[in-house]
């Protein structure tokens, strides 16, 4: 096999290799039996190189990293197990291999994608500076300094030479191609073109006389008389609804008459006998008068939430009435007396309470009239105040476009002396770039001296580290047993206190599956006594439920009777004196707030009359009709507010 496909068998195997899941003795072994075929010195340099590429994966993948994060927008990641081998063939066996049989390698593969990584890994600067600092991280920066930069630093002059021949490869392959010569093509004459014949002469249309025309009629620009029709009918109407309208409000009361004529009265009696005389009452069977308390007997299933309940709320007012009781027994008085006297206290508070409650409501209609009198007064004032704001408003405006003025013609001045100093600056930056490049000529040489120095360092450091890496292989080669035999009763000898072999492990978890079964079997015994215990509860609590419900709709027969007493002290409250006085009291505020209305529409309608005496009589014709209309509407709705407060 050619040094090609070695190296693309090398990097194929690595493609298949998994760290986690495979060792690398075994798949080594197999390697081996796969590749029977080939000879010996290729089987050794594949196994080798395998091998090494493996075991130095952490060294080979910082180099390969540092290179894709300069290169790796022009790269693939599938040549990443090439640059691999590459890597692993130049610094650890560039030595046994020699100059010759590298190249001949390097040569085989893909020029370009080698020019780039020999060119990387050669590089005096990249080598003692990223490739030397990761490395350091790995293993003891001494080992690194002898055993593998001092090395490569040695082979960089003699890379330069193998880098120029793949750099001429690429230019002789980037040519460009000679193009074959074209041949000649004959062309025709250009001769001149006939003329081309000219069109005949349209023949000439015979024109045709004028249609006569019949003139427009008059009627088409003159204005209908359908407008002017429908303009008398709309006067017409609204004058009949006028009338109709003063007549209602004049004879309003008198539309319903309840009385009836005595014919009418006679017709009606006549009516009612001949319809009693056809009924038979006794004909007919009643089942008696329905019971004024319905009682529901169907029977209603309750769950246990809603019994626990149920019962609870019983059980509270229990507590809460034998409490009232106890206090009653220990007072001096008799139940009786103090019954009759707390009857007659609550019924007086009572009538306070409605009392009070009727005088604040009547206090809010007060301050409800008080707060829209003082809107009005607040908007009176909010329109003085925006007229004067609109004026300094106009004022701040003349004063801030004066500034912009002022502000423009200074930015002008401005940019006219920046202009001015751009010119003067071309001077000064020839003379600071003569300055830069001295600068640049003093720290070049002091670099190169301080170069030459840290490469003698690293030289004695690499050769130091190489001895290391020699004895860290010997190490390495020799083999581990890895064939252990497992003893249920032992230990695992870590040292541990919760330590123990896996035969008691086993009896543990017999003893702890026995102990959780018992206690189970206690617990299913637990809940069943619980769940008796619970069903005798329900029990007593629907008992009690049944005996609460019949207490119950006693209560209620006799709350009844006194929401109707607290209806009758609700009448007498509506005549006390201070309530009349605060109805009284409502009746000015809302007659003052109607005057200040009144008031109001009348400048308004002052305000429009005015531009109206500019318009055509037409137009103030229409516009007085309109004020016409909205007076009587106005005046219907004073009388009938008026009629709706005298009800209440």
């Amino acid at each position: 096999m050619n040094y090609k496909e070695l190296v693309n068998e090398v990097t194929r195997l690595l493609d298949e290799f998994q760290e986690d899941k495979q060792c690398i003795d075994s798949f080594t072994e197999d390697t081996a039996k796969d590749l029977k075929n080939l000879s010996a010195s290729d089987q050794k340099f594949i196994i080798d190189t395998l091998y090494g590429c493996i075991m130095h994966k952490k060294l080979l993948d910082v180099v390969v990293n540092i290179f894709y994060n300069h290169h790796g927008k022009k790269l693939f990641r599938v040549d990443r197990n090439l640059f691999i081998v590459v890597c692993y063939l130049a610094t650890f066996c560039l030595d046994d291999l020699g100059l010759e049989h590298f190249s001949r390698i390097i040569k085989s593969l893909d020029i370009s994608k080698m020019h780039k990584f020999l060119s990387f890994f050669f590089n005096i600067s990249n080598l003692t500076t990223h490739i030397q600092r990761e490395w350091s991280h790995i293993y003891d920066a001494a080992v690194v300094d002898n055993n593998w930069i001092t090395p490569l630093l040695r082979w960089c002059n003699e890379m330069e030479v193998l880098l120029d021949q793949l750099a001429q490869k690429m230019g002789r392959g980037n040519l460009p191609k000679k193009s074959p010569r074209k041949n000649t093509k004959p062309r025709e004459f250009d001769l001149t073109q006939p003329k081309a014949r000219p069109l005949p002469a349209p023949e000439v249309i015979p024109q045709q006389d004028k249609p006569k025309t019949k003139p427009v009629p008059t009627t088409t620009h003159r204005t209908p008389k359908e407008p002017e029709i429908l303009d008398d009918m709309k006067q017409r109407n609204r004058q009949k609804a006028l009338q109709i309208l003063n007549e209602a409000n004049s004879q309003q009361f008198r539309c319903a008459n309840p009385q009836k004529s005595e014919k009418t009265q006679n017709v009606i009696s006549q009516i009612l006998q001949s319809h009693d005389a056809g009924l038979q009452f006794d004909n007919l069977y009643t089942s008696g008068s329905p019971a004024t308390q319905k009682i529901n007997s169907l029977p209603v299933r309750l769950n246990t939430t809603a019994i626990l309940r149920e019962g609870a709320l019983y059980n509270r007012q229990l507590e809460e009435e034998l409490q009232r009781l106890e206090r009653l027994s220990q007072g001096a008085s008799e139940p009786s007396t103090f019954l009759q006297w707390q009857k007659e206290m609550k019924e007086k508070d009572l009538q306070e309470e409605l009392a009070e409650l009727e005088r604040r409501r009547l206090e809010g209609r007060i301050s409800h009239e008080e707060a829209v009198l003082a809107r009005e007064r607040v908007l009176e004032r909010n329109h003085h105040k925006a007229q004067q704001t609109k004026e300094e408003t106009a004022e701040l405006m003349r004063k801030y476009a004066e500034k912009r003025l002022r502000e423009e013609k200074e930015m002008r001045e401005l940019v006219q002396q920046v202009a001015d100093g751009h010119k003067n600056s071309k001077a000064a930056k020839a003379k600071l770039q003569e300055i830069k490049q001295r600068i640049v000529k003093e720290v070049s040489e002091h670099s190169r001296e301080l170069l030459s120095q840290a490469l003698e360092e690293a030289q004695a450091e690499l050769s130091r580290k190489m001895e290391l890496i020699r004895q860290i292989r010997a190490f390495e080669s020799v083999p581990l047993v890895r064939q252990k035999f497992v003893n249920d009763t032992e230990t695992g000898g870590h040292d541990l206190l919760c330590e123990m072999s896996l035969a008691e492990l086993r009896e543990r978890l017999a003893r702890l599956r026995e102990f959780e079964q018992c206690e189970l079997e206690d617990r299913r015994q637990r809940i069943f006594q619980e769940k008796q215990l619970k069903e005798q509860l329900l029990l007593e609590q629907l008992d009690n439920i049944s005996l609460r419900r019949t207490l119950a709709e006693q209560a209620a027969l006799r709350s009844q009777e006194e929401k109707r007493m607290r209806n009758e002290l609700r009448e007498a409250v509506s005549k006390d004196e201070r309530v009349l006085t605060l109805q009284k009291t409502l009746e000015q505020k809302r007659q003052e707030r109607q005057k200040r209305k009144t008031e109001k529409n009348s400048m308004k309608r002052n305000e429009q009359v005015l531009p109206l005496t500019l318009k055509s009589t037409l137009n103030k014709k229409q516009v007085l009709e309109e004020q016409h209309w909205q007076e009587l509407e106005r005046n219907l709705e004073q009388q009938i507010y008026g009629t709706k407060l005298y009800k209440k």
